[in-house]
C-alpha cells in the first residue's frame, strides 16, 4: 500500500471514528503523533477497532492545528521524529496543556530522552517494538489516574498548610514557597510524591508504598518512581546529588528527612 492510498485509509478511518461516536467509552480523541506510516496505521487501525477516536498527527503544525480544535484526551509521542524533535514537541504540549502524553522511542540508547521526556511531565513511556495491546493498556491507566486526581484534590483541600525546614505547602491552593518566599512550580506528579512525604515526615518509605500513598503509579507498567523522586530532589535540594531532605534508605526507599509542622 502506498503513502496516498493510507493517507486517504487513514483519513476514512478517523471520520468513521468521528461521525460513528467511536470515543463512546468516554476516552475520547487520541492523538497518534508518529511519523513511521506503517506503525502510525498500526495504532489508529486497532485503536478504532477498540471504539476509540484516534487521530494521526505527522508534526508540529498539524498537532498545533488540533490543539487549536480543541483539547485532546492524551497524546501518544514518538520522540524518534523526523523533521522534528519529539523533546521539543513535548515542550510545546506541556506549555498549553495538562493533558496525559505517553512518549515512545524506538532504542535502548534513546533512555536519556526517556528520562528528559518524564521530566519534561510525560506520563509514561514505551520502547518499541510494544505490543498494541499493552499500548491500549497505558492508555486506559494513565487515564484512569487522571480521572482519580480530583478525588484526591477534593481530600487534600481539606488539609491545611505545612512547614518543613523553611519551606511552606500549601494544601488547598496546591502551592510550594521555598525558604526566600518564592514559588516552586510542580508537576502534578511530583506534588503527589511530595504530600506522600508530607503525610509520614522522617519515616522509611518503601517504594511500593510511594506508588501507592502518590497516586502516581496504580498499574504494573509503571517504572518511574524512582524519576519522581530525582525531579522531586531537583526542586528541594541545595545538591540534588547529595539529598539531604530525601534521603535513600538502602533496601527500603526513602526518607522524609525534615520534621513537618502544620499551620
Amino acid at each position: 500500500m502506498n503513502e496516498a492510498v493510507e493517507r486517504a485509509a487513514w483519513y476514512q478511518a478517523s471520520r468513521h471514528a468521528e461521525s460513528s461516536g467511536a470515543d463512546a467509552s468516554g476516552l475520547g480523541r487520541i492523538l497518534i503523533v508518529e511519523d513511521d506510516f506503517e506503525m502510525r496505521h498500526m495504532i489508529l487501525n486497532y485503536l478504532t477497532a477498540q471504539n476509540l477516536r484516534a487521530v494521526p498527527v505527522q508534526g508540529r503544525q498539524e498537532m498545533a492545528r488540533q490543539f487549536a480544535t480543541g483539547e485532546p484526551t492524551l497524546v501518544v509521542l514518538d520522540l524518534c521524529l523526523g523533521d522534528d524533535d519529539g523533546l521539543d514537541l513535548l515542550r510545546d504540549i506541556r506549555s498549553r496543556s495538562d493533558v496525559p502524553v505517553i512518549i515512545t522511542t524506538g532504542h535502548r540508547r534513546d533512555e536519556i530522552d526517556v528520562v528528559l521526556g518524564l521530566e519534561l511531565g510525560a506520563d509514561d513511556y514505551l520502547a518499541k517494538p510494544f505490543g498494541l495491546r499493552e499500548l491500549l493498556a497505558r492508555i486506559r491507566a494513565v487515564l484512569r489516574r487522571r480521572e482519580a486526581k480530583p478525588l484526591a484534590g477534593e481530600r487534600e483541600a481539606e488539609r491545611g498548610r505545612y512547614r518543613f525546614g523553611g519551606w511552606e505547602l500549601d494544601r488547598r491552593a496546591r502551592r510550594l514557597t521555598n525558604p526566600h518566599g518564592g514559588p516552586v512550580m510542580l508537576t502534578k506528579g511530583e506534588y503527589a510524591l511530595l504530600s506522600a512525604f508530607v503525610d509520614a515526615p522522617q519515616r522509611p518509605l518503601s517504594r511500593e508504598h510511594l506508588m501507592r500513598a502518590s497516586r502516581v503509579h496504580e498499574d504494573v507498567f509503571d517504572r518511574s518512581i524512582d524519576v519522581q523522586i530525582l525531579r522531586l530532589r531537583r526542586k528541594l535540594e541545595m545538591d540534588p546529588s547529595a539529598p539531604q531532605i530525601i534521603r535513600t534508605e538502602r533496601g527500603v526507599g526513602y526518607v522524609f528527612t525534615l520534621p513537618v509542622e502544620p499551620f
